[in-house]
């Protein structure tokens, strides 16, 4: 089984691509703090998905290429779809966390009670 990329990562990728399009792979790396070789890996996917289309606007032959990402219409959607999922899932860690602390809380206040 192939293990997918965590989601929060694609939507940090495209959230950076889309507010800065001409972002290098190392700029990309150290803004969300993923390695390099990772980095190339999910843009990779990304485009291969159709979520990102790739433009060399280089036009010196001898110069190594400058890269452009652009967010696809198919990207957007994705993004809004991940978005989607990281709020539910975050609303539901918080309201994990919400009853924990009405439990801990009134544990708390009974064993005081006792005293």
């Amino acid at each position: 089984m192939v293990e997918q990329p965590p989601k929060e990562e694609i939507l940090s990728i495209i959230k950076e691509i889309e507010s800065d399009p001409t972002a290098t792979q190392r700029v990309l790396s150290e803004r969300l703090g993923i390695s390099l070789g990772k980095i190339n890996y999910l843009l990779k996917a990304l485009a291969k998905k159709g979520l990102i289309k790739v433009r060399n606007f280089s036009k010196n032959p001898g110069k190594l290429g400058k890269i452009q990402y652009y967010l696809t219409k198919e990207g957007l959607e994705h993004k809004i779809y991940l978005m989607q999922h990281f709020l539910k899932k975050k609303e539901t860690e918080y309201n994990n966390i919400r009853k924990e602390w009405e439990n801990l809380n009134g544990h708390t206040l009974v064993s005081r009670e006792i005293r």
